[in-house]
Order: structure tokens, then C-alpha cells, then sequence
């Protein structure tokens, strides 16, 4: 369900969780921290989904109260549902791996009910809301871009709501490049998701592979890294720039189905959005380098890569 951008981000997160750690890491330790990381995000990913039918589901709600007011006007009996009845929303509360997921996870524990009656609100008074209820039949996709629209652009603008998962979710910084792809891609297409488990067997032994080999040849990599440090000041060099150049050493050398070039932008990307400004250009300029120098010692070996993905 997640891409393997998304793998490295992890993968790095967990690098440098066990940099930070003193002592040397058990055996298993590494495999178990990133499993940690991985489920941390399949929670986030539980929660905001229900956020979304939860926001959705709230005219109802909205509804009831007003309808049993002591003196209820003829606009308090008259509210519209229809998106109570969002075929796309049905589609997902009826999903049986969401239905789990909200079991073992029960984010109604952790949902700012106030905040979401706000959120609900905003939509009702949006220009957006009014065309989708004045719509007499119900189309996909409609129905699909409403539910984006409270995703998109009511929840992911709202620094309430930014707030309250930072408090509640404390990797929603990490993740919330992630989160907005996968919540994205699964109103799309909803019968792709599995909430039971974020990552394929064969994404999975990515996953672990590219640690436990980062972690093995860490002593490797280093000894092609720091020739190139001299026009760098080593006491300015985040330690997560050395954890993603790494990385990319490993997959130039281990990895023989991912091409060179999908390497370096990845781990270039990864800088920019992770770490340090100057960090983009450090991380393309090194990687670059240590490209061609093994290249000319015939050290990188490549399978096809016809049908393998980023």
C-alpha cells in the first residue's frame, strides 16, 4: 500500500532512531523498531480515514440536535444528509480490514469531537457542499470529491486539526507527506487498501533488507563516503545526510534491480524534504561522485530493471 519512498522514509527514520540510541543494537532490535514505525503510521492512516466518514457522518448528527429542540425552526427540520448517504462513504465504512483496523485502534477514543463539529460546519457553509447537495443523483464522482474536499481542503488546512494529530500522533510530522498521498490515493480507490498491514510481503523484505544491509555495511560505506568529505566542514554535516548517503551507497551496491539514477533523486529528495537546506545539493553532489568512481571500478552491477519499481 505504501511505495517504496515511503519504505526509505522509514528505513531512515529507524537508522537514525538507532543512531541516536546508546549502546549497540540486539539482534532483532532494528527489524522491531522499524515494525514500531510502520504500525505508528497504519494508526495515523486508521484515524484520519475515520476522521473523514466521521465529518461526513456528522449531519446526521447535526440533524437529530436540531430537530429536537424545544422550539426547532422550519430550517432545523429540514437539514440536509445526503452526504450521510455518500455511496463512497458506505463503500468504506463497509471496507472489512477498516472495520478491524477501528477495532484494535478505536480512534473514537481519540477524536476531538468539538473539532470535528467545527470541521463539519465549514463544510456546510462552503460553496462546494451547496453544489454537492443540490445534485439530485448521486454520481461517483461527485461522491469521491466530496470526501476529498474534507480530506484535502478542510482537515490538512486546519491548524486545529494539525494540532491536535501532532499531540495525539507524535511522527504526524514525519508522516504527513505520506498520509496525504495514501488517504489521496485510497478515496480513489478504496478496494486497494488493506488496513491490516501497510506493507506487502515483497515491500517488506525491502524494507528489511535495505536496513539490516545499511547496518552491515555501515563500516563499508563510510570508507567511500569520507574521502569526499574534505570541501565539506565535518562538524556542519547532519548525521541524517550521512545516514541517507548510506542508504544510497547500499543500493548502488546490494540492490541490483533499483537503477542508479531512481537512487540518487530519491535520497536527494529525501534530503530536501528531511533535513538541512544545504542538504539537496551535499546529498546529489557526494552520491554523484561516489556513482562514478565505482562505476569506473566496475563495482555497480545492474540487473534489468524492466518491471522493478521506485
Amino acid at each position: 500500500m505504501i511505495s517504496r519512498r515511503n519504505i526509505r522514509v522509514k528505513v531512515m527514520q529507524t537508522l537514525y532512531s538507532i543512531d541516536s540510541m546508546d549502546g549497540e543494537v540486539k539482534p532483532g532490535e532494528a527489524a522491531t523498531i522499524l515494525t514500531k514505525k510502520i504500525e505508528q503510521s497504519r494508526h495515523l492512516f486508521t484515524y484520519l480515514v475515520y476522521f473523514v466518514t466521521e465529518v461526513a457522518r456528522y449531519s446526521e448528527t447535526d440533524a437529530r440536535q436540531k430537530a429536537s429542540k424545544h422550539l426547532p425552526t422550519e430550517q432545523d427540520l429540514n437539514i440536509n444528509t445526503k452526504i450521510a448517504g455518500n455511496e463512497l462513504l458506505w463503500k468504506i465504512l463497509e471496507e472489512p480490514t477498516l472495520k478491524s483496523a477501528i477495532s484494535e485502534f478505536k480512534p473514537q477514543q481519540t477524536i476531538d469531537k468539538e473539532l470535528l463539529k467545527k470541521i463539519y460546519l465549514q463544510m456546510v457553509a462552503s460553496p462546494e457542499y451547496a453544489e454537492y447537495i443540490e445534485l439530485q443523483s448521486r454520481d461517483k464522482r461527485s461522491e469521491r470529491e466530496m470526501l476529498e474536499f474534507i480530506f484535502g481542503s478542510l482537515m490538512l488546512p486546519n491548524e486545529d486539526l494539525i494540532t491536535h494529530l501532532e499531540e495525539n500522533f507524535i511522527h504526524w510530522d514525519d508522516d504527513a507527506e505520506m498520509m496525504n498521498q495514501l488517504v489521496l490515493n485510497f478515496l480513489q480507490k478504496p478496494s486497494h487498501a488493506n488496513f491490516s498491514e501497510m506493507l506487502s510481503k515483497d515491500k517488506w523484505e525491502f524494507a528489511k533488507g535495505l536496513l539490516e544491509t545499511v547496518l552491515e555495511k555501515k563500516e563499508l560505506c563510510m570508507e567511500l563516503i569520507k574521502p569526499k568529505l574534505k570541501n565539506w566542514d565535518a562538524d556542519r554535516i547532519a548525521a541524517l545526510d550521512l545516514i541517507i548517503l548510506q542508504m544510497g551507497v547500499c543500493e548502488f551496491l546490494f540492490f541490483e534491480t533499483i537503477p542508479t539514477k531512481v537512487t540518487i533523486n530519491e535520497y536527494i529528495d529525501l534530503a530536501k524534504e528531511y533535513s538541512t537546506v544545504q542538504s539537496g545539493q551535499f546529498v546529489n553532489g557526494l552520491l554523484d561522485n561516489i556513482h562514478k568512481e565505482l562505476t569506473a571500478q566496475d563495482k555497480i552491477h545492474k540487473k534489468s530493471f524492466k518491471n522493478s519499481t521506485i
